[in-house]
């Protein structure tokens, strides 16, 4: 797959790096401890520059030495970073699927890179990333189509001023081991180039799931004129690493996490594949300085991702003796049935072209900041046949009595969807009020249809989405928000006979209501908020069983209301960085009277984040973390729950001068105390799994900066 068809370009970059020889002189990276910084801009929020403390909305930016004192080397670390981020389906091995505000992050819409459009169903390497931002809630302003979780960006790392040369060697307990290079230099000419590079032996906590990991990636600018910069950058990343299947329930009890030894891998068969992920991006950016005030950026991008998506899946069981099939869990004694799941080459690809020009204005007396934006997205999925083929028994105490059985018999579903977007908003200031508002107004056309040729669906939908919030500055460093916003989800009925409106076309449109609190100081940075999110929510009604008995339709709402606060303490040689959630998460207003009031599966009542860091003398920085997530639904009518749960993190970290060379080493310990908990219940197919905490883990990591 060859990325530079669409980026001619990219003959510049390999020509830059040879030129990039040139630089001489090296220029040490300063070494700090950051937190939350409500000063520094989050571009997902789609108000260009401004800084968080004056947005009214709730973000997050993580940047890459934060990232780094966590070991994070995909979006899995992410709940241990924001109480409003939790695992949705966060499978070892496996694509992170994660939830915010307890609703599940679409890993197809809610995910961008540098602001353009990603799909997650590939695993990212973040070795090249400079941060990671995450806006919290409903986003139909920044997105076309979305969940109301919020969205999530990555910010690719570009060239600096100053040459720079960082080396990093890693090691995990069991025995993962990785290896990275982050170079950088500007010639004379001003041509600037940036590479990174991993590799990752794979050999992590759970038995017999070892792989590999690598990934390169490069960016590039020009400065051509005093008034165009042109940015070139691609990445390439490919993992191949056994996923984890999940344990359940036994029969109607729900195990205890110390009953069942968590390092079982229960696809662990003589035939068990690894899950391969090819991850292949670029992109171009031009940017066009018109006047002081106004610019117009032009950016396009695409990414290829291939997947080898291989298990030994466990599903249900049937228990003989009883003469009982249990359809969503595994039986009493342990055991579950196997299946034999693979599907393999599956080709996506995303293309987009986004247009924006921003700048300021006067009129009515106020200055105004404006921000137009055109984006056009092709998302298309090729899919092969799929295998999923009964193999056999296993049990989550023993081994298991399984033949592979890959033969190609169930059909895939390929998709094609085109997106048109156009948004527009405006940021004006008077006196201690500041109002941001905005609408974004969607055209797509999606369809669908099996790999046989079979049940296809086709339709064209348009709407748009307002978005509006004002502030009030009660002092200088002290500012009360109000925001209300909207955002949309497309679905549509399968085309199977048993559906009455088979093929019809419905959106799902998100409601959001927010008030909150920031202040930041040299001290401290926090924040506070509520907010009121309603989802409509879909289902089957009737008998479904035969041909015309089904209808789909859109039947009462998830509401999820809750309570965020953040808080970032700083002093001299040390900080307190503390977040915290209670969430309600509840069904209403279903024609099934038994399902309104019940809380949503998998989704923490409560979550709370506390990381405490001491400098303890010159160079050597302690930190301490706490992760405690509360109790959550199992089973949809609330009949299970899950206990909260409590995780300890310790890591130290030194830092020292040799020889004009910074030299970094770090030792931590997770779950120091070796806590025994399910981590979280996803209900996944109609069945109900459970993963654990991953036991203590040992880590250590050593750089330099030359």
């Amino acid at each position: 797959m060859q990325t530079n068809r669409l980026f001619p370009l990219s003959l510049l970059a390999l020509a830059a790096l040879v030129h990039a020889q040139e630089a001489a002189q090296t220029q040490l990276p300063a070494v700090t401890i950051t937190g939350r910084n409500l000063n520094a801009p989050v571009n997902v929020g789609g108000f260009g520059d401004t800084p968080n403390a004056r947005l009214p909305l709730q973000a997050l930016r993580v940047d890459a030495e934060r990232l780094s004192e966590l070991g994070a080397t995909g979006l899995s670390a992410l709940p241990r970073l924001d109480a409003s981020v939790s695992d949705g389906y966060n499978s070892l091995g496996y694509i992170p699927q994660l939830s915010v505000r307890g609703f599940e992050l679409d890993t197809r819409f809610n995910l961008r890179r540098d602001g353009l459009p990603l799909n997650g169903q590939t695993a990212f390497d973040l070795s090249n990333k400079a941060a990671v931002e995450l806006l919290k809630g409903a986003s139909g302003l920044q997105a076309g189509t979305s969940a109301p979780s919020g969205l999530l960006n990555l910010v690719v790392k570009r060239p600096e001023t100053a040459p720079r040369l960082d080396l990093s060697l890693g090691w995990e307990s069991a025995n993962t081991w990785t290896a990275s290079v982050d170079a950088g230099t500007r010639t004379a000419a001003g041509l600037g180039l940036r590479v990174n590079a991993s590799a990752t032996r794979l050999s992590p906590w759970l038995r017999n799931t070892e792989g590999e990991r690598q990934a390169a990636a490069f960016a590039s600018d020009w400065r051509v004129g005093p008034q165009d910069l042109l940015e070139l950058e691609g990445e390439w990343s490919r993992q191949s690493q056994p996923s984890q299947p999940g344990f359940s329930l036994l029969g109607n009890r729900l195990p205890s996490a110390g009953e069942i030894d968590r390092r079982r891998n229960l696809g662990d068969t003589p035939w068990q594949l690894p899950v391969d992920f090819d991850n292949r991006i670029a992109s171009l950016r031009w940017t066009h300085t018109i006047s002081p005030d106004w610019r117009l950026v032009v950016h396009g991008g695409q990414q290829r991702a291939v997947n080898d998506d291989r298990v030994p899946f466990p599903f249900g069981c049937y228990d003989a003796a009883a003469d009982v099939y249990y359809a969503d869990r595994y039986c009493p004694n342990g055991s579950f049935d196997l299946y034999d799941f693979r599907s393999e080459d599956e080709r996506r690809t995303s293309t987009a072209l986004r247009a924006t020009l921003e700048g300021k204005l006067q009129w009515g007396g106020l200055t105004h900041q404006l921000r137009v934006d055109a984006l056009d997205h092709r998302l298309r999925a090729d899919f092969q046949r799929q295998a999923y083929n009964y193999a056999g028994t296993g049990s989550v105490f023993g081994s298991s009595v399984s033949t592979p059985d890959p033969a190609l018999t169930d059909e895939n579903t390929n998709r094609r969807e085109h997106s048109r977007e156009i948004g527009i908003s405006d940021q004006v200031q008077w006196g201690d009020w500041e109002l941001f508002a905005g609408l974004r107004h969607t055209r797509l056309q999606r369809a669908a249809v099996r790999t046989d040729g079979s049940r296809p669906t086709d339709y064209p939908q348009s709407f748009t989405t307002p978005w509006l919030g004002l502030t009030w500055a009660l002092a200088q460093d002290l500012r009360v928000y109000l925001s209300t916003g909207e955002g949309v989800e497309s679905e549509v009925t399968p085309n199977r006979s048993r559906y009455v409106n088979a093929g019809q076309a419905f959106t799902l449109k998100s409601r959001q209501t927010e008030v909150g609190l920031k202040s930041g100081s040299q001290t401290v940075d926090w924040s506070l908020a509520a907010f009121d999110i309603r989802r409509p929510a879909w289902r089957d009604i009737g008998a479904c069983g035969a041909a015309g008995t089904c209808v789909r339709r859109i039947d009462g709402e998830a509401q999820h209301r809750g309570l965020e606060a953040q808080a970032d303490l700083k002093w001299r040689g040390g900080g307190l960085l503390a977040s915290a959630q209670w969430l309600n998460a509840k069904r209403q207003g279903s024609s099934d009277a038994a399902a309104n009031g019940l809380r949503s599966v998998n989704v923490p009542q409560d979550s709370q984040r506390l990381s405490l860091r001491q400098q303890l003398q010159d160079g050597l920085m302690a930190q301490a973390s706490l992760v405690r997530e509360g109790r959550r639904a199992a089973l949809s009518d609330n009949s299970l729950w899950l206990p909260a749960w409590t995780r300890l993190d310790l890591s130290a970290r030194y830092v020292t001068q040799v020889q004009g060379q910074t030299w970094t080493a770090m030792l931590g310990v997770d779950n120091a105390t070796n806590a025994k908990a399910w981590r979280e219940a996803p209900n996944s197919f109609g069945h109900v799994y459970l993963f654990p905490l991953a036991p203590r883990t040992f880590s250590a990591r050593i750089s330099v900066s030359l």
